[in-house]
């Protein structure tokens, strides 16, 4: 989610503010409520599972309501051992979810030895339990060898209601591009974030119910409405990409494309590491094209890799985005809010934001997930003067591009009186700056990386409609078509917004064929469909 230099969340719900600061001083409140929200959310959809926990029964413990963790289980080799689900129950759990091609088990158990127990297993490499490792949404070589054939591009020309509103599609020349190739209907981009409305008017259309899903307990739960966003959040995003052309409020970039809902974060905004790993292997197995990834993932804001727990939590989620992007997935990811540069990291003040932040020394060996996968493509946030936005983090090698997320503080102009971006929203959030349709239709405006790696996933989209489909060459003809941004000339501007972690200044590196804050330079939707 798009974030203030401030505070590290955007504008959500009041509810959802007041569970943040609530959360802040009650630590119980944050262990037990989590693990409510996650059996909520995810009741009924394991009657395979409660079949094995039947038979786990029998050699263990019964897993108490309420008292049981999940835990990541990371195999030395990318495959799971035929008596997995054994040697789980031995250990004292419950096998979830079995992601063979990865080496992955989540598994679930209330032995305080269970780690122990598995780790004596020769081989099982690492064992983490996730509950303490919530993360929130903060506030605002691939083995394809050729690119896959694809139904030809349909033009979309033309406005909606609201597109008038829409800055952010006339900076990167959306309109235009779109009046020569409005996206595939064979194109599929996934949204990986808190669901999206299916029934908001400008989304139903495009929303593919089959190629849904609801990750948040680390097993897969098909289908669109199992995907309802209860957050709002994953709407906004989905209707940068998506919204369709058809006279009501806003038009996403791509207005002709399909999209999943792969919802791996909760109504609180909080991503559990089992949600991703889900999320990146079920895109890589229903044929999906493109994912945005709006959120950071993992026990911390910069996961380090010298510890034994967060290490094997980095493994298993960088294996299954490494496998999606080796089935053809591109994969799209916000560089992050706490106007930090990814490739200089000194301080997480932070992590973990589930419980109470603990300050920390952090070098190179700590990073980003999703945004420093390799493979994965980074997007820094701009706002209406094409400057990078006071809240953005940044870093050469992390970012590749930059996309407008909106700037409240830099960047008012008369074109973003507010500074922000304007995109769908389900009717019954709260939403502090909504905008509602003629048809009756809700938007909301926010700010936020989480704002501006959507654009770049929906220009991808229009490229995968080219028939350009492998990872590799939609990245490139994404960067080779940007429009070059050289470093600000005055980086005074930014002196009032340092990196809310470190305090460090923000500072830009590169020339203006790459940069440390622009990438190889700003999307351009018509130079990406016409070059």
């Amino acid at each position: 989610m798009g974030s203030l230099a401030l505070p590290k969340f955007t504008e959500t719900s009041t509810r959802y503010r007041q569970l943040k600061k609530y959360m802040k001083t009650n630590r119980r409140f944050t262990r037990n409520r989590f693990l409510s929200h996650l059996r909520i959310a995810t009741a009924g959809m394991l009657i395979i599972g409660a079949a094995i926990a039947f038979l786990a029964a029998m050699t263990t413990p019964l897993v108490r309501a309420g008292s049981a963790q999940t835990y990541i289980v990371l195999y030395k080799t990318q495959s799971v051992s035929m008596d997995a689900a054994n040697v789980i129950a031995k250990a004292g759990g419950v096998l979830v979810a079995n992601y063979n091609a990865i080496g992955v088990v989540i598994a679930r158990s209330d032995n305080d030895a269970f780690r122990s127990n598995l780790m004596k297993n020769s081989a099982i490499q690492g064992v983490a339990a996730t509950e303490k490792f919530a993360t929130q949404l903060p506030d605002e070589g691939v083995n394809n060898s050729a690119d896959a054939l694809v139904t030809s591009n349909t033009p979309a020309p033309g406005s909606d209601n609201l597109s008038g509103l829409q800055w952010d599609m006339d900076q990167i020349h959306a309109p235009e591009a779109r009046a020569i190739n409005g996206g595939s209907s064979s194109v599929l981009v996934g949204d990986i974030d808190t669901g999206l409305d299916y029934t908001h008017p400008d989304l139903a259309a495009n929303v593919d119910d089959a190629a849904s899903v609801n990750c948040v307990s680390g097993s897969p739960v098909q289908g669109k409405v199992a995907a309802n966003d209860d957050n709002g959040h994953g709407t906004h995003t989905a209707g940068t990409i998506a919204a369709a052309l058809n006279g009501i409020g806003i038009v996403g970039v791509a207005p002709n494309v399909k999209i999943a809902g792969i919802k791996a974060g909760n109504a609180l905004g909080f991503f559990f590491p089992e949600a991703v790993v889900c999320s990146f292997m079920w895109a890589a197995t229903h044929h999906v094209n493109v994912t945005n990834n709006s959120y950071f993932a993992d026990p911390w804001l910069f996961n380090c890799r010298n510890d034994a727990e967060q290490r094997a939590i980095w493994n298993a989620e960088r294996r299954a985005i490494s496998y999606a992007i080796s089935k053809g997935v591109v994969v799209v990811a916000a560089e992050g809010n706490q106007a930090d540069d990814l490739a200089h990291p000194t301080q997480d003040a932070t992590s973990p934001d589930d419980t109470n932040p603990v300050l920390r020394t952090i070098h190179n060996d700590c990073a980003v997930v999703p945004v420093e996968v390799p493979g994965v493509i980074g997007v820094t946030a701009n706002g209406n003067l094409q400057l990078k936005s006071f809240y953005s983090s940044y870093g050469v090698g992390s970012a590749d591009v930059i996309a407008p997320g909106g700037d409240s503080r830099l960047q008012v102009t008369a074109a973003a009186p507010n500074g922000r971006v304007l995109s769908t929203w389900p009717a019954a959030f709260f939403c502090t700056r909504k905008v509602v349709d003629p048809s009756g239709a809700v938007y909301c405006y926010l700010q936020g990386t989480s704002m501006a790696s959507p654009h770049a996933a929906g220009v991808a989209a229009l490229i995968a409609s080219r028939g350009i489909t492998n990872p590799g060459a939609v990245a490139a003809k994404l960067q080779n078509t940007a429009d070059p941004i050289d470093c600000p000339p005055d980086l005074s501007i930014y002196a009032p917004f340092p990196a809310v972690d470190n305090g460090a200044p923000q500072v830009c590196q590169g020339t203006l064929d790459y940069n440390s804050f622009n990438g190889h330079g700003q999307i351009n939707a018509l130079s990406a469909v016409t070059q």
